[in-house]
């Protein structure tokens, strides 16, 4: 089903999608536009999902255990320890 709707374009937008159209890339400006909002659908979908990831993730990280930051330096210095030593750099 489709609906019939009215658009302002920019000059550069119309150019654009007319540019699109003459190329043979699109059947027209209509067919542009709509494409665009399918692109725009994905993209929004998709920054949801994100969203709901890094959410989740975060939430497992407060509800996890905590280091001290003593710990979290003797770790660091351990895997910069441990890597000058697999690439041969002195101290």
């Amino acid at each position: 089903m489709t609906v019939k709707s009215s658009v302002s374009l920019t000059d550069r937008q119309y150019a654009f999608a007319k540019t699109l159209v003459d190329e043979g890339r699109y059947a027209s400006v209509s067919a542009v536009l709509q494409q665009g909002v399918d692109l725009l659908e994905q993209r929004v979908e998709a920054e949801e999902l994100e969203r709901n990831a890094l959410r989740e993730v975060l939430s497992r990280r407060r509800a996890g255990e905590f280091i001290s930051a003593e710990e979290m330096d003797a770790r660091l210095k351990r895997m910069i320890a441990g890597k000058k030593r697999s690439l041969g750099v002195s101290s």
